[in-house]
C-alpha cells in the first residue's frame, strides 16, 4: 500500500477558533499570520469578498513559506444585505442579537488552499444559514453577559451557549459556521494525497 507524502500544512490565520477546528483533523500544521488589507472593494458582493480575502491570506503566507499547502479562510455574516462585523462591545452585541431575533442570518465562509511550490489554488465559498428564534431582551442580555461573544461575527458562539439562540441551523458543514469548512477542506486536501484516514 502506498503512503501519500504528507505535505507541510500551514494555516494562514491566527484565529484560535480556526486552529481548534483544524486540530480536529489530526493533521499536523503550522500557523502564520497573513498581513493583508481586508478592506472591501466598493460594490463587492459578500461571497466575492470572502473568497478574495481567503485567497489573499493563503497566497501571502505561501509567498513566505515557499513550500507546503497553505489554508486561507475568511468569513462574513450577512443580514438584510448588509455585512456584519464583530461587535467588539456588549452594547453592539446586544443590538445585533436584537435585530436577529426571529430572523435568518447567512454566514459566508471563503476557503482557499494554495500550493506554495506551484502557486496552484482551490477556492470556494460555503454558505450557512442561522435561523434565530424570537429572543427576549433578558435572554439576549444574559447570553452576552455569560459568553462575551465580542470577537465573533454575529455576536454568538455556536459551539457554546449560542446554540440556545436558534430555531434551526441550515448548511452542509457546521464547522463553516465557526470559520473553517472542514468537509470542503478535507476534499481539497485529498486532491493532494492528504487524508487523515489513509
Amino acid at each position: 500500500m502506498s503512503v501519500p507524502i504528507q505535505a507541510e500544512l500551514w494555516l494562514a490565520s491566527t484565529s484560535r477558533y480556526r486552529q481548534q477546528l483544524l486540530q480536529k483533523t489530526g493533521l499536523p500544521f503550522q500557523v502564520a499570520a497573513p498581513a493583508i488589507d481586508e478592506t472591501p472593494i466598493a460594490g463587492e458582493a459578500p461571497a466575492k469578498l470572502v473568497q478574495r480575502l481567503a485567497l489573499a491570506k493563503a497566497t501571502k503566507v505561501a509567498s513566505t513559506v515557499k513550500h507546503g499547502l497553505v489554508i486561507g479562510s475568511d468569513q462574513v455574516a450577512v443580514f438584510n444585505g448588509d455585512i456584519l462585523g464583530k461587535p467588539h462591545t456588549a452594547e453592539r452585541a446586544m443590538a445585533q442579537l436584537q435585530a436577529f431575533s426571529g430572523n435568518v442570518v447567512t454566514f459566508l465562509t471563503g476557503l482557499a488552499l494554495v500550493d506554495a511550490a506551484t502557486g496552484q489554488s482551490q477556492l470556494c465559498c460555503e454558505p450557512f444559514h442561522v435561523h434565530f428564534r424570537h429572543l427576549s431582551h433578558a435572554e439576549i442580555a444574559n447570553y452576552v453577559a455569560i459568553e462575551q461573544p465580542l470577537d465573533c461575527a454575529g455576536s454568538f458562539k455556536s459551539e457554546g451557549l449560542g446554540i440556545s439562540l436558534f430555531d434551526k441551523l441550515e448548511g452542509n458543514d457546521p464547522n463553516s459556521l465557526v470559520g473553517l469548512p472542514l468537509i470542503r477542506l478535507l476534499a481539497m486536501l485529498r486532491q493532494h494525497g492528504i487524508n487523515p484516514l489513509a
